[in-house]
């Protein structure tokens, strides 16, 4: 059975949204599974085993004129953007820094413009500016403080993983996914190794919910989303791709509403079906045209054959 590949895209694009789903779980674990006021830590755990472990299992290596483009991806989608990640996240209440976060499809179409000459594609333009707007209605609320350096940490890292989406695809390495996948995290944990000596305390005793926790941070936070991720990267448009990552706070809302008996208001609702009828109008605008297969017309008297007259 052959496939399409309108139908190939569709299925390597519910792959890649696995990655911000499994991310969007990240909010509840750290909340419930793990000791308190460790952003750091919890980034470094997260990562950087996992990236040992791909790098051991996949044995392979960039190309010599490849690592310092490595290093460059490596800060951008994972060392310096987990740390603005968790500095956002601790310093703005209410899911703004998801809200400020979102605009990052906006960023990877503005790169593509400026840096390959690529006009942005009116739908997904305005597909984007929706989900924006629809993060707002799901997670802003009267009493959100606009603090500063949360404000500043957010759009710091949006940029960051816009171009890190962007810069992946375009550079494409001739390494395998996993790998590529294992050296930014194994790079970027060795970044934020310091961060997390100097800034978090010591880690306490820990209980098998708090190893169950950081466990689950690292095999399905980092090792299995990231490696779809990063398949998605290579196989999809960058902006398909970044706007998935709206299903990030939109999963951590549902589970605080299942989990945790967080109330969703009619506003709230409203804005839920706006992400993802902007992730879904993204996706289609995106996805290649659909072939029509070309069926050999009948000869004419214009290809040069003359019909027998009936």
């Amino acid at each position: 059975m052959s496939t399409t590949p309108s139908t190939s895209v569709w299925r390597d694009g519910l792959l890649t949204a696995l990655a911000p789903i499994i991310w969007g779980t990240t909010y509840i674990v750290t909340t419930e599974l793990l000791p308190p006021d460790r952003p750091f830590t919890a980034a470094l755990l997260r990562t950087l085993p996992a990236g040992l472990a791909l790098v051991l299992w996949c044995r392979r290596l960039p190309a010599a004129g490849f690592w310092g483009r490595m290093a460059l991806l490596s800060a951008l989608n994972i060392g310096v953007f987990q740390a603005l990640l968790f500095v956002a996240a601790y310093r703005l209440p209410g899911g703004l820094a998801a809200v400020v976060g979102a605009i990052q499809p906006l960023l990877v179409m503005a790169l593509a413009w400026a840096v390959d000459q690529q006009r942005p594609v009116r739908l997904a333009v305005w597909a984007s500016v929706a989900g924006v707007f629809g993060m707002g209605a799901l997670l802003l609320s009267p009493d959100t403080v606009w603090e500063p350096v949360g404000i500043a940490a957010a759009l710091a890292g949006a940029a960051c993983m816009a171009a890190g989406t962007f810069l992946a695809r375009r550079w494409r390495p001739d390494l395998p996914v996993l790998a590529f996948t294992g050296w930014q995290l194994l790079l970027g944990g060795a970044m934020l190794a310091p961060v997390a000596w100097i800034i978090d305390p010591p880690l306490p005793a820990l209980s098998l919910l708090n190893v169950a926790g950081y466990a689950y941070l690292a095999v399905f936070g980092a090792l299995v989303s990231y490696g779809l991720w990063f398949r998605g990267v290579a196989r999809l448009s960058p902006v398909a791709v970044s706007s998935l990552g709206l299903l990030s706070p939109l999963t951590a809302v549902l589970l605080g509403w299942l989990l945790l008996g967080q109330s969703m208001r009619g506003l709230s609702l409203l804005g839920l079906v706006m992400v993802l009828g902007s992730v879904l109008a993204v996706q289609w605008a995106m996805s290649p045209p659909r072939r029509t297969p070309v069926i050999d017309a009948a000869p004419s008297a214009a290809d040069g054959v003359v019909r027998n007259p009936v």
